[in-house]
């Protein structure tokens, strides 16, 4: 025989060989499937079955078989899964090549653990199981520890901004009593109200609201009483229950009980809402009254907050005590519309500043500070004024005065829209949940017309009475 005869015999055997495997390795699969019982439906619908794959190792062994396809054997995933319990795929690569074509068979079958590995398995997978537990009682715990720890914290942060604002009051008060002792050993003169300054314990409330008034301005009084103002005894009681004191503040006119006194004494006397001053009256000394006003609440009421209004302004005094509330444990608060306008130098303008040379060029800004229709300062800071009243610049108009008072000091400067809100807007914000705390037109500075207008944005934007005897500040 030639030696091509033998190449091709040789070759013949080969591939019969190597056939003969795969038919073996196949006709083995099938028999299990049909003889056995072991079959079930998977979850994706196929039919799955458990075989004794040790068949096919030990057909593949005694066959001679190409390296090709032993090693996709011992490396198929099959292999590897084997004894395992596990979904896999049995995938047989390097089948032998059958019209030039690469022939690949996947099976979803599961491999069916020996029966003294049972136990074991099932012994690992409880103490994973048991150790997952652990791990998620040890995730929760740590996560409660972790509120806990974020609950100590706040409750620190509070601790030490009530700290603070103790502090502040304490010094305030200390230096108002070193500066009555030293005007009193030094002869000079003292301010009537800094001479009964009433160390003793006072009835503490949230917030005194002044009304800035003028001895005109009758009407403007009587549409506020009409509106956002209580009266009698319902006024009593928001001064006994929610610590709120109302009152519109008024001066002296130049002539001291002339007819425009007594008007005013009579209509105290009819509604006792009067806060009267040590002041001359005069649109001029609106900087002198607003100072005057701060020392003379600060010695009668001790208060959070002591807050001065226009007459023209309308006012919901629920939303602006809940406003107010919110910053109570802060030292040194002044809150307000901030603004920067104008430093008006020409003559005859109103708002003229006859300083203007004192903020620089002609043309610059005012440094920020509160629009004059409301604004709200905090005790200590209301204290700070009263101390230092003598020494304390007044310039032209009074939100600057009180800007400038504050330059230089550890003062937090809040600025709340809520307290500048149009006549025009206040309604559909107030429809919307955003009670506005104060509104008024820009225009006019304060309600146009507002003894004829501020019912009508009262019904439109006001919060109701039943607003003021639920909150809780």
């Amino acid at each position: 025989m030639s030696w091509k005869n033998r190449g091709t015999e040789s070759t013949s055997r080969h591939s019969v060989s190597r056939k003969l495997t795969i038919f073996l390795c196949v006709g083995c699969f099938f028999a299990g499937m049909l003889f056995t019982d072991r079959g079930r439906l998977g979850d994706d619908g196929f039919q799955l079955y458990w075989i004794d794959v040790e068949s096919i190792y030990r057909v593949r062994d005694h066959f001679r078989v190409s390296n090709e396809l032993r090693a996709a054997c011992d490396n198929s995933p099959f292999a590897r899964g084997k004894n395992m319990g596990l979904w896999t795929d049995f995938i047989m690569y390097g089948l032998p090549k059958i019209s030039g074509s690469k022939y690949q068979l996947s099976l979803r079958m599961w491999a069916v653990p020996e029966a003294k590995d049972i136990s074991q398995t099932t012994g690992v997978a409880n103490d994973k199981l048991k150790l997952d537990s652990d791990n998620w009682d040890r995730k929760v715990d740590a996560r409660g520890q972790a509120k806990d720890v974020l609950g100590e914290v706040s409750k620190t942060h509070h601790a030490i901004q009530t700290l603070d604002k103790t502090i502040s009051n304490l010094e305030m008060e200390l230096a108002a009593a070193r500066a009555v002792q030293d005007s009193l050993v030094g002869g000079s003169p003292v301010s009537q109200n800094l001479k009964m300054p009433e160390l003793a314990k006072k009835r503490k409330y949230l917030m005194v609201v002044g009304i800035n008034t003028a001895f005109s301005s009758r009407k403007r009084r009587d549409s506020v009483r009409a509106t956002w103002m209580l009266q009698g005894d319902k006024r009593k009681k928001l001064e006994e229950e929610k610590g709120i004191i109302i009152r519109f503040v008024i001066g002296h006119s130049t002539t001291s009980g002339g007819i425009l006194d007594r008007a005013i004494e009579a209509e105290d006397k009819k509604h006792g809402d009067f806060l009267r001053l040590e002041h001359v009256e005069g649109y001029l000394e609106l900087s002198a009254k607003t100072k005057t006003f701060f020392i003379t609440a600060v010695t009668l009421w001790d208060a959070d907050f002591y807050v001065k209004v226009d007459d023209d302004v309308h006012v919901n005094i629920a939303t602006l005590g809940g406003t107010l509330a919110r910053h109570r444990l802060k030292p040194r608060v002044y809150i307000g519309c901030m603004k920067s306008g104008p430093v008006l130098a020409q003559k005859g303008v109103r708002y003229h500043e006859p300083e203007y040379w004192k903020f620089g060029e002609q043309g610059n800004k005012y440094f920020r500070h509160a629009t004059g229709q409301i604004y709200a300062i905090s005790k200590d800071l209301a204290t700070y004024i009263s101390i230092n009243q003598h020494i304390l610049h007044k310039y032209a108009n009074e939100d600057v005065s009180l800007g400038s008072w504050f330059i230089g000091l550890d003062v937090e400067h809040i600025d709340d829209r809520r307290l500048c809100c149009g006549t025009t807007d206040c309604e559909w914000k107030a429809q919307a949940g955003n009670m506005c705390v104060a509104s008024f037109d820009w225009s006019c500075s304060g309600i146009c017309n507002s003894a004829d207008r501020i019912k009508e944005v009262h019904r439109r934007c006001g919060e109701g009475e039943d607003s003021l005897w639920a909150a809780d500040f």
